[in-house]
């Protein structure tokens, strides 16, 4: 498929009325509100549909979800190869093929178990569910989300940060409605129906608009970033400029790099192990499941804030500082956790740190690697990223199930996560920017 390289095709977005990044941010934010089927949050709302349907327990759909998850993780540092390679459109467009695909063939999961393949033993069941959402968890949250974020970046320089900002708090808000929005498809067209309309969208319909909309960077449809004429481009003084674009190798050679990279995946360990348990987490604090489910409530508002002011601020301010309060306030809404139920001091500590700490995420993931290591292998080095936050989003409820399972509580899980951080903020001290 050729002309998915070509930008000229179907139009050249030198034809838009407007300077075609800003409809990049709109087309890439839909990007990220399309791998929602495959994110937890989207996946969780089927967890027991699936139960009944494969007649297996909570724990072995729980296994593979964490062994496909890992598996998907090694596979997204090649993923980015590619997105380097071959650009946002062609990758992106076989991203939504591949989620559409494996979203109708879980429609048909229980048919495909028990009447096409036979299986009885829930040892092979688990076999088969382990590969399906290795390929789900790929294609949704890996693939497309660092498709959809990166083509946002690379579009932008001196208002980087406001381009993601915008993308980051519509995207939030469209996650943060999403468990409704899927319940109640369930509850109109069965689970089935559901993951058929899901996967036909994304099978059929976004990569058609792909195709349309996509494009990779401006350079190579003859613009220049933030839509300057070339003369002001020229005599416009960039805060942050791009010395060297460092490789993947190079990158991982960085101290800098691995302090950050470790920080943003320790938040998809800790929050994913939050979410996972949270109604548990509650329980044995001695607080009500309600207070626990309304809990995400204040947290999304303070996050969209932030995310919001962090990503304008950023096109004027270090990223090191941000990397420091980000850690400051994951240690927060740790020590919150610890002490829930004993006072209510700790219930605003786990919301405030918990909020300040998600709506920094967005931005650090977006603006640290254009940043500090250049946009020419933004797709390797974020792929590199991504795939740390993916094992670790993995490793996060076996954590605390352990904990809850082994000492009859979650502090000891949440303490290793607490220590963890700690280490990582102290040591973000001695990063240095690459560029410099």
């Amino acid at each position: 498929m050729k002309f998915l390289s070509n930008p000229a095709f179907p139009f050249h977005p030198n034809k838009s009325p407007i300077f075609y990044g800003w409809v990049i941010v709109f087309w890439g934010t839909i990007g990220v509100l399309m791998s929602m089927p495959g994110q937890t949050i989207g996946v969780s709302v089927f967890t027991d549909s699936l139960i009944d349907a494969l007649q297996i327990t909570r724990n072995e759909l729980s296994l593979a979800y964490m062994f496909g998850t890992i598996g998907s993780s090694f596979m997204l540092t090649w993923a980015g190869r590619q997105y380097d390679r071959h650009g946002a459109r062609t990758v992106a467009f076989a991203a939504s093929v591949g989620l559409g695909s494996i979203l109708l063939i879980l429609s048909q999961i229980d048919w495909i178990v028990h009447s096409l393949l036979q299986f009885e033993s829930s040892i092979t069941i688990i076999g088969l569910m382990i590969l399906v959402f290795l390929l789900l968890r790929f294609f949704g949250q890996g693939v497309l989300t660092m498709v959809a974020r990166n083509m946002i970046v690379k579009w932008f320089d001196t208002k980087r940060g406001l381009a993601t900002g915008i993308s980051n708090v519509f995207a939030s808000l469209g996650f943060s409605y999403a468990p409704v929005l899927l319940y109640q498809l369930i509850g109109d067209h069965t689970w089935k129906g559901a993951w058929i309309l899901l996967g036909i969208s994304a099978l059929v319909v976004f990569p058609v608009l792909v195709i349309f909309f996509f494009r990779d960077s401006p350079e190579e449809s003859g613009l220049l970033p933030d839509g300057s004429p070339s003369s002001i481009s020229k005599s416009k003084k960039i805060r942050f400029p791009i010395k060297k674009d460092f490789n993947l190798g190079e990158a991982r050679k960085s101290y800098t790099f691995w302090v950050f990279a470790l920080l943003l995946a320790m938040e998809g360990l800790y929050i994913t192990a939050f979410t996972f348990h949270v109604i548990s987490i509650f329980e044995t604090a001695g607080l009500l499941e309600q207070q626990a489910i309304t809990i995400f409530q204040p947290i999304a508002i303070i996050a969209i804030i932030i995310t919001l002011l962090s990503n304008t601020l950023s096109d004027y301010i270090a990223i090191k500082p941000l990397f420091i309060l980000k850690g400051v306030s994951a240690c927060m809404a740790i020590v919150g956790l610890l002490f829930l139920g004993t006072s209510e001091w700790a219930m605003i500590l786990l919301i405030g740190g918990t909020g300040l700490m998600s709506g920094l995420f967005s931005m650090l993931m977006s603006i640290t690697w254009p940043r500090y290591f250049g946009k020419l292998y933004l797709g390797a080095i974020s792929g590199q990223v991504i795939s740390l936050i993916v094992f670790g989003s993995a490793l996060g409820p076996i954590l605390f199930s352990q904990s809850l399972t082994h000492f009859g509580s979650y502090f000891t899980g949440a303490v290793v996560c607490l220590v963890v951080y700690g280490a990582l903020t102290f040591g973000v001290l001695w990063t240095v920017n690459t560029q410099r």
